[in-house]
């Protein structure tokens, strides 16, 4: 392939331009705020499984809890009207008062019961009222973390794009006046191998950066000035220069 050497050397300036803007699409897909977005954004997902099941257990201690102070208040309640029949003298036939008090201890023993077991229950709820409240503050500090890595993430990201688009800008009036055969060699090049041109410089290529033995150095120096080199190692095309080593 033959092609104006003035038009080779800017193809190092289209190559220029073109590992920028890689470099940037880069660096845009692997902020270091990316990461940490995932991880928190995964544990905010599992932390909401978490709350929901915490919240469930707290509401049904709550309904459990409920149901126990009732029946507390029932059996209490039985007693101190019992307590009245006896004390007010309305229970005057001595089996029926022997009876009475016999219940009053029964009542007294199930109170006992039905009190260690509300406490059982109120203590199961504080627990889980706890582990709900830690939920609640780990939920709460990922989405601060969150909202903070977003709005760092996309100030970055404005700014990449705006140099991205300054690149990309540049570009075109890069590529002004270059043959169709070159540039369509050169992007197929670039597709292939990320860089589609390189500068010889001091007998090595720019692009693989690879020592060119002396066989092929004799072969590019007796080379016209117009003729297309190709790196034999990785294909890119080498541009001569002053710098090249010839």
């Amino acid at each position: 392939m033959k092609a104006d050497p003035t038009h080779q050397v800017k193809l190092l300036e289209v190559a220029d331009l073109d590992s920028r803007a890689g470099q940037l699409r880069h660096q845009r897909a692997h902020l270091p705020e990316l990461a940490e977005i995932a991880s928190l954004t995964a544990e905010r997902t599992a932390l909401t499984d978490q709350v929901r099941d915490a919240r469930i257990v707290v509401d049904d201690l709550t309904v459990e809890q409920t149901k126990a102070d009732r029946e507390v208040e029932q059996v209490k309640t039985r007693r101190e009207r019992d307590r009245n029949r006896m004390d007010t003298g309305q229970i005057t036939n001595p089996k029926d008062l022997e009876r009475m008090q016999h219940e009053l201890v029964s009542l007294e023993r199930r109170i006992a019961s039905l009190e260690d077991s509300e406490l059982e229950v109120m203590e199961a709820l504080e627990e889980a009222q706890q582990v709900l409240d830690g939920l609640g503050i780990r939920a709460e500090d990922i989405d601060a973390r969150l909202a903070e890595l977003v709005a760092q993430r996309d100030e970055k990201q404005a700014a990449i794009d705006a140099s991205l688009t300054e690149v990309q800008a540049a570009r075109g009036p890069a590529t002004d006046g270059m043959p169709d055969d070159l540039m369509a060699l050169y992007e197929r090049l670039r597709e292939q191998k990320g860089v589609g041109a390189a500068l010889l410089r001091a007998r090595q290529c720019g692009g693989c950066n690879m020592s060119l033995d002396a066989s092929e150095l004799s072969r590019i120096r007796s080379a016209p000035a117009d003729e297309v080199i190709r790196c034999e190692e990785c294909q890119r095309i080498l541009v001569r220069t002053d710098e090249s080593g010839l």
